[in-house]
């Protein structure tokens, strides 16, 4: 009897290959395929069966984990476990598989309006040590800085306003502190589909390098530099061609030196106004590569007609440029020009300032997260030395951003700079170069801890060279 009901239990608990040898195929006549039919529990086993498939392909191949679980909106239902639960997903629209937001761990800013502001409040203590042939001085500060960047939410147009400025305290030594405060707004007015006006408006203050050729010599405090600027340009689309012009307005105001022995000495004959009327006209190869012409023309005036020595020193500068544009997303991006310009000074005891111009800027990201920036620029600075128009400045930069990790950024950057007097100058051609290295990790989203180093040395033909050793720690509250 016993074994009666072993039987029977066995034959109730084993119905599932009998029932599907039962069911065969059925084909509608609206169909051309042919599916299966099978019961409820048919199914489970199924899915049960497949999921153990999966997780052992998974075992033996790490990236089928991937086309298991990731297949896109049309991907079926994904399988968790060995218990048959399921967990559908929704795809992308465009079926790629959905990645982090990279600002996710930024501040997030205040809401001001329609407007976003994001300010940061840094202190640093700095130790600096500047060393001219046997004499050295060094000095420790602490340094305060502020800045920030106001942006609009608008639908059309855009306001972005940027701030920065910083404050030095010494607290140890002797040296000259180096104030610097920058603020800088730019309204992009969107006219049309192809047409795009930008009104600009700054202001910056900073005090003059000591190692300037214009520089006072002997002078404990140099002059601060008050700088004001304004400026309207427009571009347009014309198809294959693109044109645009703009209009820059500058003001440059000299403050006192103070001399060693407590006086003062002022600096208001180089005060001046600049204007600069700038063309562009490109033709689009292809929306990567944009060759174009630009040329432009400009007048600077003095306030004073002629300076403390005699020299009438305002004067009109012509330039053109023939150059490319680059644009390969955000891998790579940006251009580089060719040309030639002029100073020409209204005093006939001044010779005028002619040279061929290079000038590049360039963004390459090899990598996410790996920004390298390259460029050169060419200037020509007036002299404040009697008999002396001025030096044509070549100067070229480059900068590499990479994060070590995502809350762990380290900087380079590197400059030179070269100012190249004509010949027969009695003032000696000078180099500057600067390089710096720092690093930035962020301990919270408003919290980072920043450290950096800094080396700059300037060369001339004759005398002994200048060099300026810095180093420095500090904390960054940002929101």
């Amino acid at each position: 009897m016993t074994a009666l009901w072993l039987l029977a239990g066995c034959a109730l608990m084993s119905p599932l290959p009998a029932v599907a040898q039962a069911f065969s195929p059925v084909t509608t006549d609206d169909e051309e395929t042919t599916s299966t039919v099978l019961p409820s529990t048919t199914k489970t086993a199924a899915k049960d069966a497949t999921a153990k498939d999966a997780t052992a392909t998974t075992a033996t191949d790490p990236d089928a984990t991937a086309s298991i679980i990731d297949d896109g909106p049309d991907a079926g239902p994904a399988v968790n476990d060995d218990f048959g639960r399921v967990n559908t997903r929704e795809g992308t629209v465009d079926g790629l598989r959905s990645s982090l937001d990279p600002d996710r761990d930024k501040a997030p800013g205040i809401a001001l309006g329609t407007f976003t502001l994001k300010p940061a409040l840094s202190q640093s203590f700095n130790h600096e040590v500047t060393k001219t042939g046997n004499s050295k001085e060094s000095r420790s500060y602490l340094e305060t800085g502020l800045k920030g960047t106001l942006t609009s939410d608008w639908s059309r147009h855009q306001l972005t306003v940027t701030g920065e400025g910083t404050w030095q305290r010494n607290v140890g030594g002797e040296g000259a502190t180096e104030p610097v405060a920058n603020v800088d707004a730019e309204l992009r007015l969107d006219i049309s589909d192809d047409t795009t006006g930008t009104l600009r408006a700054g202001y910056r203050f900073e005090r003059e390098d000591s190692t300037d050729p214009n520089a006072i010599s002997g002078a404990s405090v140099q002059s601060g530099i008050d700088r004001y600027s304004l400026g309207a340009g427009i571009e347009r689309d014309f198809g294959i061609l693109r044109g645009s012009a703009k209009v820059d307005f500058e003001r440059y105001a000299y403050g006192s030196a103070e001399l060693s022995n407590g006086t003062t000495l002022s600096l208001s004959d180089r005060d001046r106004n600049a204007g600069t009327v700038t063309g562009r006209i490109g033709y689009e190869l292809s929306p990567a590569l944009i060759p174009f012409l630009e040329a432009s023309v400009g007048k600077s005036v003095y306030d004073l007609r002629r300076d403390t020595l005699g020299f009438e020193r305002s004067y009109d500068n012509y330039a053109g440029r023939a150059g490319v544009e680059v644009d390969l997303g955000e891998k790579l991006n940006g251009e580089v020009a060719l040309g030639y310009e002029t100073y020409r000074f209204k005093d006939g005891r001044l010779d005028d300032i002619s040279g061929l111009t290079v000038d590049s800027s360039f963004n390459w990201s090899p990598q996410r997260g790996t920004i390298v920036t390259y460029g050169v620029s060419t200037g020509i600075e007036p002299s404040t030395t009697a008999g002396e128009s001025g030096a044509l400045v070549y100067a070229v930069n480059s900068g590499l951003t990479h994060e070590l990790r995502s809350d762990l950024v380290a900087r380079l950057a590197n400059n030179l700079t070269f100012r190249n007097y004509p010949s027969g100058s009695s003032s000696e051609d000078q180099k500057v170069w600067l390089a710096s290295a720092g690093l930035s990790w962020d301990m919270t989203r408003s919290l980072a801890l920043t450290g950096d180093i800094r080396y700059e040395r300037t060369m001339q033909a004759t005398g002994p060279a200048t060099n300026v050793a810095k180093i420095g720690v500090g904390l960054t509250l940002k929101r």
